[in-house]
Order: structure tokens, then sequence, then C-alpha cells
């Protein structure tokens, strides 16, 4: 039995990671809707990658109408399982304030350390240019969100 749960999640796994790669192929090729169409899927599934290709397109208007907030929530989405290119569109989203009320400087570099952590390199540049912006007030309260969130996305770093 044990097998063959490993052998259904294997061709999960394997779809899924066939889908991301015939979608980034033909987001090279400018085609974008037929990129969604192969990312739908595997986003229905909670594939990360897909879900951060979703929001690139929708924080950069490919193949459909730029909205920052369905963006915003598509890097969320992903964030929240750990990948750290998705992670730095959440800190960079909450550092502009793009398709929000404001700002949130606590949280983009809540973001931009936990995508450091993660292995994003461009992460580690953007925390050191938003923590320059910010009170010792509001580093200390990221830092709790940091550990908060860091022993859940991140238990063995």
């Amino acid at each position: 039995m044990r097998h063959i749960i490993l052998a259904i999640a294997l061709l999960f796994t394997t779809s899924a990671f066939a889908e991301i790669e015939a979608a980034r192929d033909l987001m090279d090729k400018g085609k974008f809707a037929e990129a969604m169409k192969e990312l739908r899927p595997a986003a229905r599934s909670g594939n990360a990658d897909a879900e951060e290709l979703i929001g690139v397109m929708y924080a950069m208007g490919l193949g459909v109408k730029r909205d920052d907030r369905r963006a915003f929530e598509w890097y969320m989405r992903s964030s929240l399982k750990g990948h750290p290119g998705a992670q730095s569109g959440v800190g960079w989203y909450y550092e502009v304030g793009r398709g929000m009320e404001a700002p949130d400087l606590v949280r983009a570099y809540t973001w931009y350390v936990l995508s450091a952590i993660g292995g994003d390199p461009d992460a580690a540049i953007s925390q050191e240019e938003v923590v320059k912006k910010m009170s010792k007030d509001q580093i200390a309260a990221a830092h709790i969100l940091i550990d908060d969130y860091r022993v859940w996305l991140y238990p063995f770093r």
C-alpha cells in the first residue's frame, strides 16, 4: 500500500513539474494565455511554483489584466509554502504598498528576511534597503514575526 501511495505522489509531482515547465516555455515565447492554462491545474493542486508564476503574470499583466490584489494573493499562497521568490514578491508589495491601503515596512522586512533564509539571493539586498527606512521599534516588531514564521516555514534553518 505504501508503494502505491508513493507512486501516486510521484505521478502528481512529475505531472505538475511538466505543466510548470511547459508554462515557462510558453511564457518565454510570449504565449501567456496558454501558459496560464498550463499553470492553473498545478496551482489548484497547491503547487507553489505555479502559484508564484500566476502571481508574476498578474503583477506584470502578462496575458491577463494587471491586478495587484490578485498578484499579491497568488504570491502569498506560494509564500506560505516556503517559495522564496514569492516571499520577495510579497515583501515588495508590502514595501511599496501597491494595491494596498499603505506600505507596511514591518511586513516587507519580514518577508524579505524569510525569502533570504529560503535562498533568494536578491532578498538580502531588498532587506538592506527597506531596513534603512525603519525605526528600531519597527525592526523589533518585524523580528517577532520573523521568528513566528521561520519555525513554521523553515524549521531546519
